[in-house]
């Protein structure tokens, strides 16, 4: 697809946000109403479920509208309408009269409103061939040659990324890498570094045919002051399941970009300290989900 296609489909999502905005503020501000014109206000769960749905419909509009790039984030309400057309469903069958016409006459709406969402889901979920691009930077108290070794021998990257389950050295440059990918599913890939500047730069890429697409790069510089060394770290990749793979990861707390600022402060950690400093409000390790919920660990008294 296109790029200004993608806009567009971006554009939709956006608009898809604002309706969904509308819709929530109306539910939750006038619920019996709402109750009443889709002919199911005979039921006492109206009064609960009307309002519930208000408050789905907000959270998709704050996704949709806050997102740089809304159109994976139509999936959700995708589910959404999965979920209103099976009750719909349910009072149709239910009911007679002016109130099953007006169930009939609700579902249907929603039914061409899914298919609109369907179709911007689908169309954002092709991004495949769209590349994300993360950068970060931390400075590490540590003299450069002392970081850049550190980092080359590629074995230690688990030691402090959370999301790394294993890098194997194999020759000549090359290595194999293992990842937690999504689903609980692990990606494993080859990669070979095209540039090797000692205590300067590491650079690579995927070797042709990977599972998953990359490249990047680490730059080692002086930080000012003699404060120790700068890292500059880019990367490049191909998401496993496309775009919406990042979007919903995002749903559930796993940022990519997120992701790579906690790896750095956790490799700063075990630079200047030789090892991962654990929170005691973060026991169970170390995903970025639960990152989160740390707090800064006290001194042993």
């Amino acid at each position: 697809m296109s790029e200004e296609h993608h806009r567009k489909t971006d554009r939709l999502a956006r608009a898809l946000g604002w309706g969904s905005l509308g819709l929530g503020v109306i539910q939750l501000t006038a619920p019996n109403a709402v109750a009443r014109l889709s002919g199911v206000d005979d039921s006492p769960w109206a009064r609960i479920t009307v309002p519930l749905v208000g408050v789905r419909e907000l959270s998709h509009a704050a996704v949709l509208l806050g997102s740089r790039r809304p159109a994976p984030w139509a999936w959700t309400r995708v589910a959404g309408d999965a979920l209103d057309l099976t009750v719909l469903g349910c009072s149709v069958a239910n009911r007679t009269g002016w109130r099953r016409r007006r169930a009939a006459a609700v579902t249907a709406a929603v039914v061409g409103i899914t298919a609109v969402d369907l179709y911007t889901a689908v169309c954002g979920s092709r991004r495949t061939g769209r590349r994300v691009t993360l950068r970060a930077a931390i400075t590490v108290n540590r003299p450069r040659e002392d970081v850049y070794w550190y980092w080359h021998d590629l074995e230690n990257l688990p030691r402090f990324m959370a999301h790394l389950e294993s890098v194997r050295a194999t020759g000549d440059g090359r290595s194999h890498w293992k990842v937690k990918g999504p689903a609980g599913r692990s990606v494993e890939w080859d990669a070979v570094i095209i540039d090797d500047r000692p205590g300067e730069l590491i650079a690579w890429h995927s070797v042709e045919g990977s599972a998953v697409g990359n490249s990047g790069s680490v730059r080692f510089t002086d930080a000012p002051g003699g404060r120790g060394t700068e890292v500059w770290v880019d990367l490049n990749y191909d998401p496993p399941v496309g775009m919406a793979g990042v979007a919903f990861a995002k749903l559930f707390g796993e940022d990519p970009e997120q992701q790579v600022r906690d790896d750095l402060r956790r490799f700063k950690q075990v630079m200047e300290t030789g090892e991962v400093v654990r929170s005691e409000g973060s026991p169970e390790g170390i995903r970025a989900i639960r990152q989160v919920m740390q707090r800064p660990a006290q001194p042993v008294m």
